[in-house]
């Protein structure tokens, strides 16, 4: 139970109770938010993203430095925030909320434990580290599906939705390059790249906006496309980009983008 992983008088919480509890606690506040009156859902699942960078902070802050208080604890909060806003959107029963719940407590304790192993990384060698990126990439794709779904849900004008995609883009890249070389500083070609992909990305959602396509294969493309361009720029930081590596994105891209025209021509 919860309690069982709060500290007894004169001990301190383990780094690993920390994720657990705050995998939990955010699981639920998003859970209960659920319940409130539309209107103010929004602004409380806004509040629980805040309330995840402070949990987060506090269950890695020993081994936090420089600019890993921003690549290391967003994804947490960024997840939160595109799980909420999704999760508001989801009709559904009750069981099938709290099993949507239970996923989502399993991707932030996944994204605190890479996390965890990013920080550490960052000071010394350390075998976990590739298993860690895998993680984080995989999130970040699932984050980054949540939260072009949700902006595309909200109707918007392409003016608005370029910006708000960009945005998100771009706290969604940088976390992810910086981890192919983790350290205290942010490289800044790190940076430029993370700009661009999502400079690019945000051009293209406005595009996507005058195809007659549904919300959800406009999310898939732009997640795709996410994949494509973080997953290469990935392979040129470690120097593992090679012809056949660079044939088999453009093969996954190709043939979502052709499944895309299909699909607005049935």
């Amino acid at each position: 139970m919860i309690w069982k992983m709060l500290p007894r008088s004169g001990q301190t919480m383990r780094k690993r109770q920390k994720f657990v509890f705050t995998a939990i606690a955010v699981s639920v506040a998003v859970l209960l938010a659920q319940a409130a009156p539309l209107e103010w859902r929004y602004l409380l699942i806004g509040l629980i993203s805040l309330l995840t960078y402070v949990l987060s902070a506090w269950s890695l802050r020993e081994g936090l430095a420089g600019v890993e208080w921003l690549t290391v604890v967003v994804p947490p909060s960024l997840f939160t925030l595109a799980g909420g806003l999704f999760y508001i959107l989801l009709p559904g029963p009750l069981w099938s909320r709290i099993l949507i719940a239970v996923v989502f407590a399993v991707g932030n304790y996944a994204l605190l434990l890479s996390g965890n192993i990013f920080s550490v990384a960052a000071i010394r060698t350390i075998a976990l580290l590739r298993a860690a990126q895998t993680v984080g990439f995989v999130m970040t794709l699932l984050t980054g599906f949540l939260l072009f779904d949700t902006i595309y849900s909200f109707r918007l004008g392409f003016w608005w939705i370029g910006p708000l995609v960009a945005i998100a883009s771009f706290l969604l890249t940088l976390p992810s390059l910086w981890s192919i070389g983790v350290g205290e500083k942010l490289n800044r070609r790190v940076l430029v790249l993370s700009l661009y992909i999502a400079l690019f990305l945000g051009i293209l959602s406005m595009v996507v906006t005058f195809w007659p396509v549904t919300l959800a294969v406009s999310s898939l493309f732009l997640t795709t496309m996410l994949y494509c361009l973080v997953g290469v720029t990935q392979h040129s930081l470690s120097e593992r980009l090679f012809d056949k590596t660079i044939w088999e994105y453009i093969v996954v891209g190709g043939v979502v983008i052709i499944t895309m025209l299909v699909t607005s021509l049935v």
